[in-house]
């Protein structure tokens, strides 16, 4: 559920996965992985990557509608 929201609002927001990778300051292959679920993401991923999209880290955990 985190993955796919973090993949719906990067791609609302028209970032490349490079793009958000690069802000939460980690590569773009572990980056990938964490949005296709293939990797666990850790606490402080999260709040990168949260950072990164510019949203509230509330927003990634809620369910999709």
């Amino acid at each position: 559920m985190i993955s796919a929201n973090i993949r719906k609002v990067r791609k609302a927001r028209n970032f490349s996965q490079d793009y958000v990778a690069m802000k939460a300051r980690i590569s773009q292959n572990a980056y990938s992985k964490i949005e296709l679920g293939y990797s666990k993401i850790s606490l402080e991923r999260f709040f990168l990557i949260a950072d990164a999209l510019g949203v509230d880290y509330t927003q990634l955990i809620q369910p999709n509608d």
